[in-house]
């Protein structure tokens, strides 16, 4: 199954009533009319690319996912600006035979260095393997060298992905993966290790529910008062019914031992049609700044269309549940409104949707000949957006802040939009997309000083060959502060 890259103030009790109901409300995935105050609150995509994991570490998270090339990552103090924050390149192999479709980078600190675990192949899907490279320090950015390829003793070479560490109460060390055997094909793994690079002892195949035949993949790592939580993914990464199930284990007990798991029925994450949220799944967990809160980092697309583009980074909190088992909730839609982790210094972005409304300060103006509608639904920010074909017809976006990222619809009938700040010099992006999909990222300016600016977009009348029409689509602004 081929995993490709991706390529307020409140002047009365009835006021603060109504805030409170707002903030409600958008925390279960609805769009209000009032967002929380710009410094304590974010919303998704904070990444353009599948299966992420995440850390907070020393005052900064730490994103990566799959890029395809090379192992990236992105750094930020709050979690509203990891969507605009620059990609730092860790690692990129020289060696042909494992430096294409590199997939899945998770990583960890031990004794002093970080390890950044992965799968890569030389082009070649079925020649995926896992390997591991050492930072040099306790820097999260590196640099970084290649360390081991990493291979249990009584399995055959072939191929695997989605390698993650288990790391139980007495500080024993498995590695766990997605990988093919006699038993199948994408199907879970564990083996014990002697050290973050050295693969021990044999594999042993974890027998994994999911709701469909075949694929068990992306394995992640859920601890909690002393219970270990093997979450994983389910069914093809393609659908819109990718989704998570889940197994447990003490933490006293031998997670070499299949009888020692506890198999959960039914999903714990998946699709949600009513917040336009499809095959969310290849997870990872990262804690609040403060050790507090528990959340997770997971891919999802805007489209039950079956395809492997469009899926984006996304967060959402966890909670517990009485019996001690993780809540996941629903996946709350790309563009809700939720509060920051707990701990987090906020100074995050604030949205202008394309009617004008902002929760900073924020506006738009059109001038030409624009449509607008709200047929678009859970495919649009608030479900409205604005669209022109028409040459020259613009939208000017006002914002005080240094930089702006708009998203908005991908469709068969979109084109060429243009982009200046200031009265600069214009810059291009295609609006076209095979598959229509909402809140997609079109355009981020570069970085400005401080102060108010104003981006102007213009649609040229220009089209990809495959494109029905010229449109440009308008729909959320986020605006950036650091």
């Amino acid at each position: 199954m081929p995993r490709e890259a991706s390529n307020l103030p409140l002047r009365s009790m009835g006021t603060v009533v109504l805030v409170l109901l707002l903030t409600a409300l958008c925390c279960v995935g609805l769009k209000p009319s009032t967002a929380h105050a710009a410094g304590g609150s974010f919303r998704n995509p904070l990444g353009t690319s599948p299966d992420p994991y995440m850390t907070y570490y020393q005052g900064n998270y730490y994103l990566a996912a799959t890029e395809g090339d090379a192992v990236r990552v992105a750094v930020a103090p709050t979690l509203g600006d990891l969507l605009t924050a620059p990609r730092v390149t860790v690692w990129q192999d020289s060696d042909a035979s494992r430096n294409q479709q590199v997939w899945a980078p998770s990583f960890y600190l031990i004794g002093g260095h970080w390890y950044i675990y992965y799968t890569a192949d030389n082009g070649v899907d079925d020649n995926h393997r896992l390997y591991v490279v050492e930072s040099e320090g306790t820097n999260p950015l590196g640099p970084y060298h290649f360390k081991a390829e990493l291979q249990p003793p009584n399995a055959p070479d072939e191929w695997a992905i989605d390698p993650v560490l288990l790391r139980q109460s007495d500080n024993s060390l498995y590695l766990l993966w997605s990988g093919a055997g006699t038993e199948g094909h994408n199907l879970i793994y564990i083996s014990p290790m002697s050290s973050p690079w050295t693969v021990s002892g044999n594999r042993v195949y974890l027998p994994a529910d999911g709701g469909c035949s075949g694929i068990r993949e992306a394995p992640s790592i859920l601890q909690h008062n002393g219970t270990t939580f093997l979450v994983y993914s389910t069914c093809d990464t393609g659908t819109p019914d990718y989704q998570l199930w889940m197994k447990s284990i003490p933490g006293y007990a031998n997670p070499l031992q299949p009888g020692n798991w506890t198999q959960h029925a039914g999903a714990v994450f998946s699709r949600n049609d009513a917040t336009g949220v499809w095959g969310p799944g290849s997870n990872g967990f990262f804690k609040s700044p403060d050790g507090t809160e528990d959340w997770i980092v997971y891919h999802g697309k805007n489209t039950s269309t079956y395809t492997y583009t469009g899926r984006t980074t996304r967060a959402q909190k966890i909670t517990w549940n009485a019996d001690g088992t993780p809540d996941f909730g629903a996946p709350l839609a790309a563009g809700a409104t939720q509060n920051l982790p707990s701990g987090d210094p906020g100074g995050g972005s604030y949205w202008i949707n394309d009617t004008g409304s902002s929760s900073g300060a924020g506006s738009i103006a059109y001038t030409g000949a624009w449509n607008s509608g709200n047929g678009c639904g859970v495919q649009c920010f608030w479900s409205d957006d604005h669209w022109s074909a028409q040459p020259d017809a613009t939208a000017a976006w006002t914002f005080t802040g240094t930089r702006i990222a708009l998203l908005s619809v991908r469709d068969t009938g979109n084109g060429i939009a243009a982009f200046s700040v200031d009265g600069g010099p214009e810059t291009t992006s295609d609006y076209y997309g095979p598959i229509r999909m909402g809140e997609q990222l079109n355009y981020v300016s570069p970085e400005l000083p401080y102060g108010q600016h104003t981006l102007r977009v213009r649609v040229t009348g220009n089209k990809d060959a495959s494109s029905s029409a010229a449109n440009v689509s308008i729909d959320r602004a986020e605006v950036y502060s650091n």
